[in-house]
């Protein structure tokens, strides 16, 4: 089987790592000739949008994929003409206009936080006297790891916001005051089958993911309730692969922040984590392969490498740890990594991490 995955970043060098062992060959397309995934498997290089490299993949795959949301749509709906794209472009769609996403999940019941359309500085205003404040102004398109927001707290610094987020279309969304950050990876097949693994807590830091725990210290009502929730927004799109959605726990209820088409950094800690990682997951659904078992094995946590690498041998010193590195020069902000920890028991991995953590740079 052949996969044809329009992008080339880390998650596309450990889609292509998965595909080995199950005979499926990734051939990846990135504007970079030595991008991560290039350095391990087959690749194209071109703009995403460029017409000439989309055939090239549609003929080099049966199966086409993406592995990060801003993939032009037209590029996606190009190569649906040729072979068959999951998940579906509609869905990449949604994912990549806050608006559009937002009104999808109040569509399928998932609670999400006051929100209102902004598209010049007057109907910022008029969404702040009816949000209210404090709230957050987010571009409506692009924008991640914390990139094109601006939290607003005084109704006198609308002009500033306006300007922050580049005067474009955006939301303004009201603040909420979470008690953590969660988030749920699931996959559904074609036939409808869904698989959902284990809820993972998250730790952010200067709007970056730096750690996940999983399975999530949660009751099991709130487990179900976030089960529920990706089975909606899966079964509304007719989707096809790995879905991630981020949730705010607040008192015990879920609200929703974000959704991902694709596979997701706080997915990472199931390649050594779980029975079947989300990058094999994916595989199998887009190539028509059963979903594979989600059980947790004992209990997780990844570390995002960000800006800085580790000294290898220390690293692999930590009873448990397992370095994953991307092929990618180190810079400020930048994901360059992580490393996963795999233990018997939350004091174990608690205490790994105690180890760990010390040994983690960043620029």
């Amino acid at each position: 089987m052949r996969v044809g995955v329009v992008g080339g970043g880390q998650l596309g060098r450990m889609l292509a790592l998965a595909g080995h062992p199950l005979g499926i060959t990734v051939t990846t397309l990135d504007p970079n000739p030595a991008s991560p995934a290039a350095q391990v498997a087959p690749a194209i290089s071109g703009a995403y949008g460029d017409l000439d490299a989309l055939a090239e993949l549609a003929r080099a795959c049966d199966v086409a994929t993406y592995e990060f949301e801003n993939v032009p749509v037209d590029a996606a709906r190009f190569l649906a003409t040729r072979v068959p794209v999951h998940p579906d472009p509609t869905a990449l769609e949604a994912a990549q206009d806050r608006l559009a996403e937002k009104t999808l999940f109040t569509e399928v019941g998932l609670p999400v936080p006051p929100f209102a359309p902004v598209d010049d500085l007057g109907s910022l205003r008029a969404a702040i006297e009816g949000i209210g404040l404090p709230a957050v102004l987010k571009t409506r398109r692009l924008g991640y790891d914390g990139k094109g927001q601006f939290v607003l707290r005084d109704a006198l610094r609308a002009d500033d916001a306006w300007r922050a987020v580049g005067e474009q279309p955006s939301i303004l969304e009201r603040f909420v005051a979470f008690r953590r950050e969660l988030s749920v990876v699931a996959a559904r097949d074609a036939d409808g089958a869904i698989a959902s693994y284990p809820l993972v807590g998250n730790e952010h830091r200067d709007g970056i993911l730096r750690i996940s725990r999983a399975p999530a210290d949660v009751g099991a009502g709130i487990r179900a309730a976030a089960d529920a929730h990706a089975r909606a927004v899966l079964e509304r799109l007719g989707y096809v692969g790995v879905l991630a959605i981020e949730l705010f726990d607040v008192d015990g209820e879920l609200f929703a922040n974000e959704m991902a088409p694709r596979v997701h950094n706080s997915g990472h800690w199931t390649i050594e984590g779980a029975s079947t990682s989300q990058f094999e997951q994916h595989l199998r659904a887009v190539c028509g392969f059963p979903l594979g078992e989600v059980s947790p094995r004992g209990t997780s946590a990844m570390v995002n490498l960000v800006g800085a690498l580790p000294t290898t041998t220390d690293v692999l010193a930590v009873p448990g740890a397992h370095l994953h590195l991307y092929g990618k020069e180190p810079r400020p902000s930048r994901k360059v990594g992580h490393v996963t920890i795999v233990a018997d028991d939350t004091a174990a991995r608690e205490d790994a991490l105690a180890r760990l953590l010390p040994l983690i740079p960043e620029a």
